[in-house]
């Protein structure tokens, strides 16, 4: 095999292969051997068919294969010879030439062809231990855990029929058939379904005009669907719907005691306490958590600079753009209502791609130098977890995640991936600084949004 490197710029690399005539036609020999013991021909006694035979029946099938194995093989040998990574899958361009593949697979001449490889950089990993990052954690109050008890005081508050007009705070259970443009539309309509004045529950209107309704009464509601609809086809569309109130039900009061606590399953207010204040604990860890990652994966990208393969960065920017179009598609919105232009958000979002390929690398360089592996074990629970976020269709997801590599492989990059972070947090300087809840919570927004 004769190769020539014919191209090397950045992180393109391209070689022209010639593989001998004689070799192809070995490679193709040996596959019409093998055939010997598998066909059946009439004729001949099993494993007796002569190879000249079967060359007359398979041979150009074989030649076939013999080329696309020499090819494999080929460009295997030039990646492992070269100890390049690959970024993509090699292109291989056959000659152009009319017949040329045709004498090849006849065997009249050498393969030859174009292989075009596009292959990882090469990366300086910083030195960890000299990195400093400041933690941020926000300890519970007890305004915290007063505030949600008395939020699941008010989702359990004791509701008791009512005579007379609705008002806000009341409970329905109404029966509505909707309409637009005089016709009725697919979820316009529903039976016995509840209704709570003020919670804002519903769309913009319909709770407030059935302040005043009573029992058996029917009312027309005039409302117009919010423009950020989720099901795009109702979006900023007016329609009428025909309302009739089944019962009426007045919210009454909670006494935040021992017997309420015991009401929801606990010993006493003080365990009631003691589990909201552990649970508004894990919530403020996982902010405090999501953002010393967000700054340590900021000075990832900060400290490593190097060239990054092109068509990585086209397929990142391609699934970032399309997510955000779907998006503003079903909002029915557009670049000008984010306050934006088309051409400012395709900058913005092709600099995203750009952090995301970078940071990818970076941390599959660190996990690949540091051997960090995800265990079967963890991406069983992984598994384990996503089935019972489908109460009833376990094994179904089950069974999806073991059958699909690509969904399984979607569970190992999160978790192979806070591995790193994890290993590199261990190694840098982290302080902890006690903040409030509120400068916290500002903080995770602002990390969205960036």
């Amino acid at each position: 095999m004769q190769v020539t490197e014919t191209v090397s710029e950045g992180l393109k690399r391209e070689f022209q292969v010639v593989v001998p005539a004689a070799d192809i036609a070995a490679k193709a020999n040996d596959r019409l051997v093998g055939l010997k013991s598998q066909v059946r021909i009439n004729g001949f006694r099993p494993g007796k068919v002569p190879v000249e035979h079967l060359k007359r029946i398979y041979g150009r099938a074989a030649m076939a294969e013999a080329i696309e194995g020499a090819v494999r093989e080929a460009n295997a040998k030039i990646v492992t010879d070269r100890g390049l990574k690959l970024a993509r899958e090699p292109s291989v361009t056959m000659p152009k030439e009319e017949g040329a593949i045709e004498q090849m697979i006849a065997g009249k001449s050498d393969l030859s062809y174009t292989v075009a490889i596009e292959i990882l950089p090469k990366i300086e990993l910083a030195d960890f231990k000299g990195l400093t990052l400041e933690k941020q954690v926000a300890p519970v109050s007890d305004g915290e855990v007063d505030a949600a008890v008395n939020e699941l005081a008010e989702r359990n508050k004791p509701f008791s029929p009512k005579d007379g007009a609705a008002a806000s705070g009341d409970r329905l259970t109404v029966s509505f058939k909707g309409m637009i443009d005089g016709a009725p539309f697919e979820g316009g309509s529903g039976d016995d379904v509840a209704v709570l004045i003020g919670s804002g529950s519903f769309i913009p209107e319909f709770e407030e005009q059935l302040t005043g309704i009573k029992v058996g009464e029917t009312r027309t509601v005039n409302v117009t669907f919010p423009q950020n609809y989720p099901a795009a086809n109702l979006a900023d569309k007016p329609a009428v719907f025909e309302v009739v109130a089944k019962t009426i039900e007045t919210p009454g009061t909670v006494t935040i005691d021992d017997a309420f606590a015991k009401s929801l399953g606990l010993e006493s207010l003080a365990k009631l306490k003691d589990m909201i204040k552990e649970r508004i604990g894990q919530e403020h860890g996982l902010i405090s958590r999501q953002r010393l990652k967000r700054m340590l994966l900021d000075k990832l990208d900060e400290l490593h600079k190097f060239a990054l393969p092109p068509t990585m960065i086209e397929d990142e920017y391609a699934n970032v753009w399309k997510a955000v179009t779907d998006e503003l598609q079903a909002q029915n919105r557009t670049f000008a209502d984010e306050g934006t232009t088309e051409e400012k958000a395709k900058e913005e979002y092709r600099a995203i791609a750009e952090r995301r390929v970078r940071l990818g690398l970076v941390l599959a360089e660190i996990g690949e130098r540091n051997n960090i592996k995800v265990s079967d074990e963890e991406l069983t629970r992984a598994v384990v977890e996503q089935s019972r976020r489908f109460p009833g269709k376990e094994q179904e997801v089950w069974d999806h995640y073991r059958k699909d590599p690509n969904a399984l492989a979607s569970l190992r990059a999160p978790i192979y991936e806070d591995k790193v972070v994890d290993f590199v947090l261990e190694l840098a300087k982290v302080t902890e600084k006690t903040v409030s809840r509120d400068e916290l919570y500002k903080g995770d927004q602002e990390t969205k949004a960036t």
